[in-house]
Formats: structure tokens, C-alpha cells, sequence
């Protein structure tokens, strides 16, 4: 039996950061294991071809919801990294930090020391900004992060961003800076051409480090206890078991499916759900698995009546041009997610930040890469992002390869029917502005006829999409209600020596994607594990926009529908 002084269980988003934060001190033995396998793979560093690792069960343990019973029971793609880099390897690159109101929502919540100046100084750690570092950005961190091609290499980007001005909001400069709210360009995790996984930034170069063991294809089956102390973690590598002994702690970093069902299998959770997998019960915590949480999104889209769409980009002959010219140079096309503008904006009056999200993509495709219509065409893909809805994640045996049962609730609380139905038509109203006039088409969906509540409702059942961004299932507070899971240091309350660091944790979704803020707990906790004293609170202004309470937008909209 092997002895570790910290075993890192799940090698993504959080467990690159871990491991390579731990390790920096010589003295400190680290084990990182992965269920997966290596990330060296062409689709996965090269930007462009993001679907094809997400499509791969190399890469996808390839989850699926229970029948949603508010989507007329369809099961949703619940898609997780599986392999070195985790999610990081497979999703869309977007880096999106979240609206500063979020992390003093996390902090109203219980988790105390997370407010947005606590985190603000993380993010920077993290992070190297192509533009520089400055009072909200990083400038000598391990992740690079860029703008793609500046919007240079097609009008339609810019053309967005113009009609969310002509509809009364405004322009955002950099939405992970100051101002979240408005349109602007896109910032993506890619660096020099390629896909900076976690793998990538914090794995890749400290593996040389002697007090550094990585172990793939190692899948974590249960927790090994000694009274209510965590000692080790059983794993089956290659079909042999093992049993590796941790010192000082073990910590759960294997994403929001995966890390309450590590806790469940190994006895710790409600009652009523380990009795129905057949696991006896070590400790009470019937928040393991609950309070799980979801972004949504649909794919708007239009015709568009010049030619200047990537659908012309779309067949084997273009492919082929563009990774060509990927390997060569590491620039292009090939170099990019293709989201390179977007928009925050608020619903309604009365809010203090930005609820919907807009990802901007200048062609008419499915996230397969197959053209949706035969022409050129646009389409934005957009959701509300603080939905009251919650679900659960539960194991269905105590083996370790069985997949879980997930249940998501989507669209079971009325306000987020309601937000949906905002949506739709703040999203018309901006397509229709002045600065579309000359690209805009008629609407292929919904379509021009999707109108009323009852319509618009009917369509988005059909029709919406996970946009892969589960957390809230380890939930992060005080130990004075029973549905925390952790508390402010991400320590399991009840037990010892075990922590849970990834988008489990999360009390609330943040507006934005999830990858960069899982990104800053990771940076956060690691202080707290070595003990090294918190970085200083960033001396920022955290405001809402001005006439918050009367106004939905900073101007009058050009054009109304």
C-alpha cells in the first residue's frame, strides 16, 4: 500500500490546479489520479474542432438525464470530461468568470470569505490575459486566455455587438473586467492556437516533478475509513484493485456528477438514496447530490442574406483548408471556438446584474459541426442563467462503473418558464436593430410564428438544450443546515482529512460558464489546504448599473417589436 500525503482524486479543471499547487512544495508527497486517459489528441487541442471530443467516448462518460418532466420527458446530454484535463478537454472554451453579485450571492448564502473581492484576486492568479494584467485581469498566471481573432475574420461579429447598442445596451469592453453587462467581444481559453485545458496549463508543465505521481485510467471506487477520519481511496487500475493511503488529506475533485457519488459509494449521504443502491450508511449528509443546477440554452437562428456566414466553411474541402493551415501556423480558423462576441444582459427591471447569456456564432450549424440549413446563416445560443430550479444526482449500485440516476428539474420553477419567455423576445428585439438589417433573414427557429406564452413555452420544451454547466450538488455553508456539504475551506462537515474542490461546491450557478470559476476555487483552496494566508481582498467597486431599479437597459431601444 502506497502513502501519500495528499491524493487528488479526478484530474480536471480543479485537480490539474491541485496537483500542481501541492507539488510546488518538494516535501509534499501528491498523488493525481484520473479515471481516464492522455488528452494528446489532435481534436482536442485544436480549438475548431471542439465537437469531436465532446462526441467521443474516449473523452465523454456520456451521461444522460432521467426523463425531464418539464421538457415532456425528454433525457438531456449530461456530457463530462473524461481524461487528463477533464471538461476543460472537451468543452467550448469560453472563459466567463461570472457577474461580481454572484460571488456576494455565494456569501449571502453561508459561504463566508467568497464574496466577489475574496475571489477577484484568484481569478487574476490563475490567469494570463493576452492583453496584459490590470486591476481585474492576470498577467503571469498558468492559463492563457485570449479573444480568438479579435473578431477580424468575419462582420457578423461585430454586427451583434452594434445591434445590442442600437437596442439601448451597452458596450462592454471586457465583461470579465468592471463592466459584465453589455455586448462585446469574447474571451476563450486558447493560447497560441491551442486549447489550454487545465492538462495543459497546471499539469503538463510540472510533471517532471519527482513528488508528483500521476495515475490514469484509475477509477476511484470508494473511501477508506477510520471512524469517521479519511484514510485512503480504493481504486480499481485496469480491473486490480488498489488501496492508496493519504497522510494528511484526500481531496474529491471529480466534478459535480461524479464527486457526490464518490461520497454516496462510500457510505456518506442521505439514507433513502444509499439504501436504494444497496450501500450501508457511514455518515448522514443528505445534501450529497442535491441542490444540482443546470444552465440552459437554445439555438436562435436566422438566415442570413449575404454570404459571409461560416457555413460556406463547413464542407470536407474547407475542413480540410483550415486544419491544414492549423498544424502549419496554429492560426485561422482552426484557432478558434468561433464565439468571438457576446452579451450580458438583464431580463427586467429590478435587477442588480445580468441574467441572460448570449454566445454569438456566425453561422447556422449544429454543435456536431453539420450545417443547419443549406445557405449561409447566423445564430446566437442563449439562455437565462439563475435558474430557481434544482435536481439531484444519485447512485444506482454501489459499483463504481454503473452510472448515476440524474434528475435536473429543468423549467419545474414558473419563474424560469417566465425567463425563458423573456428570453425569446429580447433576443427578437436585438436581431432586429438597425445594425442586423443588411445580414438578417427570416427566422428559422423558433420562427417568426412562435408568439404567445403558450407558444413560446411549447417551443423551448422542445427544443432547449443543456449548455453543460451542472453544479451545486456538494453544496457549499454552514454546517447549521443539513443540505451543506462542505463548508467555506471545502472541507466535508462531519469527517476528516476530506474536501470536495470543483463546480460541486458552488452554492449558485454564476451567469457565465463554469470552467473559470472552477478554475478559482481550485486556486483558492489550495492556499487553504498548504495554509498559506488568503491574498488581500481586491480593493474594487462591486455597483449595480445605474437606474437598476427602473430601467432594463442604459438607453432607448432604436427599434421595438
Amino acid at each position: 500500500m502506497k502513502e501519500f500525503d495528499y491524493i487528488v482524486v479526478g484530474a480536471g479543471s480543479a485537480g490539474c490546479v491541485l496537483a500542481n499547487r501541492l507539488s510546488a512544495n518538494p516535501e509534499n508527497r501528491v498523488l493525481l489520479m484520473e479515471a481516464g486517459g492522455s488528452d494528446k489528441n489532435i481534436f482536442v487541442q485544436m480549438p475548431t474542432a471542439l465537437a469531436y471530443p465532446m462526441a467521443s467516448d474516449r473523452f465523454n462518460w456520456g451521461y444522460h438525464s432521467e426523463p425531464e418532466p418539464c421538457l415532456d420527458g425528454r433525457r438531456i446530454s449530461c456530457p463530462r470530461g473524461k481524461g487528463l484535463g477533464g471538461s476543460s478537454s472537451i468543452n467550448g472554451m469560453v472563459y466567463v468568470r461570472g457577474n461580481p453579485h454572484d460571488f456576494e450571492e455565494w456569501k449571502e448564502a453561508g459561504a463566508e470569505g467568497w464574496g466577489y473581492r475574496e475571489c477577484l484576486p484568484y481569478f487574476k492568479k490563475a490567469e494570463t490575459w493576452i492583453k496584459g494584467g490590470d486591476a481585474y485581469r492576470g498577467g503571469d498566471g498558468p492559463l492563457g486566455v485570449c479573444a480568438g481573432n479579435e473578431m477580424k475574420l468575419n462582420p457578423l461579429y461585430r454586427a451583434f455587438i452594434d445591434a445590442g447598442i442600437d437596442a439601448g445596451y451597452p458596450e462592454t469592453e471586457d465583461y470579465n473586467g468592471e463592466h459584465q453587462e453589455g455586448f462585446g467581444p469574447m474571451h476563450m481559453t486558447v493560447r497560441d492556437g491551442v486549447r489550454e485545458s487545465t492538462s495543459r496549463a497546471y499539469l503538463r508543465p510540472v510533471l517532471n516533478r519527482p513528488n508528483l505521481t500521476l495515475i490514469t485510467k484509475a477509477l476511484a471506487k470508494t473511501i477508506e475509513f477510520d471512524g469517521l477520519k479519511a484514510i485512503g481511496i480504493n481504486v480499481d487500475i485496469a480491473g486490480k484493485p488498489e488501496l492508496f493511503a493519504v497522510k494528511k488529506e484526500l481531496l474529491i475533485a471529480a466534478g459535480a456528477i461524479a464527486s457526490p457519488m464518490l461520497l454516496q459509494r462510500s457510505g456518506i449521504g442521505a439514507r433513502e438514496d444509499l439504501a436504494e443502491a444497496g450501500v450501508p450508511q457511514r455518515f448522514d449528509l443528505p445534501g450529497v447530490g442535491k441542490n444540482l443546477q443546470d444552465h440552459l440554452e437554445v439555438y436562435f437562428q436566422f438566415w442570413c442574406k449575404l454570404p459571409v456566414s461560416l457555413n460556406s466553411k463547413l464542407g470536407l474541402i474547407s475542413k480540410g483548408v483550415i486544419g491544414a493551415e492549423w498544424l502549419l501556423t496554429k492560426k485561422g480558423l482552426g484557432a478558434t471556438n468561433h464565439f468571438e462576441s457576446c452579451a450580458f444582459i438583464r431580463s427586467s427591471i429590478g435587477l442588480k446584474a445580468p441574467d441572460i447569456q448570449y454566445h454569438f456564432l456566425p453561422a447556422a450549424m449544429r454543435y456536431d459541426g453539420t450545417p443547419s440549413i443549406s445557405g449561409h446563416g447566423f445564430q446566437v445560443h442563449v439562455g437565462p442563467n439563475k435558474p430557481r430550479s434544482r435536481g439531484r444526482v444519485k447512485i444506482t449500485s454501489a459499483d463504481a462503473s454503473a452510472a448515476p440516476s440524474i434528475l435536473f428539474n429543468y423549467l419545474q420553477a414558473q419563474e424560469d418558464r417566465e425567463a425563458w419567455r423573456r428570453c425569446i423576445r429580447l433576443t427578437r428585439e436585438i436581431i432586429h436593430q438597425p445594425a442586423m438589417d443588411r445580414y438578417r433573414g427570416d427566422e428559422i427557429q423558433p420562427g417568426a410564428q412562435v408568439e404567445s406564452d403558450a407558444e413560446i413555452d411549447k417551443w423551448v420544451r422542445e427544443n432547449v438544450e443543456s449548455a453543460y454547466h451542472p453544479a451545486g450538488s456538494c453544496r457549499m455553508g454552514t454546517s447549521d443546515d443539513p443540505m451543506n456539504v462542505v463548508d467555506a475551506d471545502c472541507r466535508v462537515h462531519g469527517l476528516e482529512n476530506l474536501r470536495v474542490i470543483d463546480a460541486s461546491v458552488f452554492p449558485t450557478l454564476p451567469n457565465g460558464n463554469i470552467n473559470a470559476p472552477v478554475i478559482m476555487v481550485a486556486e483558492k483552496i489550495a492556499d487553504a489546504i498548504l495554509g498559506i494566508p488568503r491574498l488581500p481582498a481586491a480593493a474594487v467597486a462591486i455597483a449595480p448599473p445605474l437606474e437598476w431599479e427602473t430601467q432594463q437597459r442604459t438607453g432607448t431601444p432604436v427599434r421595438v417589436l
